[in-house]
């Protein structure tokens, strides 16, 4: 990445970038599974902005584009992330990682202390990032999805 990327909370004003590069970055997951529709490339334009509404993602911005977003809700103690998409140009550079060090935070600060997110068992690269970042596996469902947990305080 040339420019140094900025991560900051994810407003419902981001939502069509978001969902662009959500799409972009989801063709391969969906390649990967035969499933071309896999939720994050089926959901609108208006469900992504409602859901932005009560949400602790964050996006990272290079240059004024949104080139990453992650999303997370509080349910109790613990934290919900999802729906963590990189622009295809971008993937392999860290902002994955960037990304999940901020939602954490926020997951922090608004009082969770455990985080659980989830992929697909044929996601390798997805697997690697959660396990080196401290996710460690806690389920693996019949239909292949992993659950992955870590605590945040």
């Amino acid at each position: 990445m040339s420019n140094s990327p900025s991560i900051r909370p994810v407003t419902p004003d981001d939502a069509g970038e978001v969902l662009t590069v959500q799409r972009a970055a989801f063709v391969s997951e969906a390649l990967i599974y035969g499933d071309p529709d896999m939720p994050p490339l089926t959901q609108t334009l208006e469900e992504l902005r409602a859901e932005l509404v009560e949400n602790l993602g964050c996006v990272a911005v290079v240059e004024h584009r949104i080139v990453g977003a992650v999303r997370a809700r509080l349910d109790g103690g613990l934290l919900l992330i999802g729906r963590l998409a990189i622009a295809p140009d971008q993937q392999g550079g860290g902002l994955g990682t960037l990304l999940l060090d901020a939602v954490e935070q926020h997951g922090r600060e608004a009082g969770a202390t455990e985080a659980e997110l989830f992929t697909g068992g044929l996601s390798e690269a997805n697997q690697r990032l959660y396990e080196r970042e401290g996710y460690h596996r806690t389920e693996e469902t019949a239909d292949g999805e992993i659950f992955y947990r870590k605590a945040l305080v």
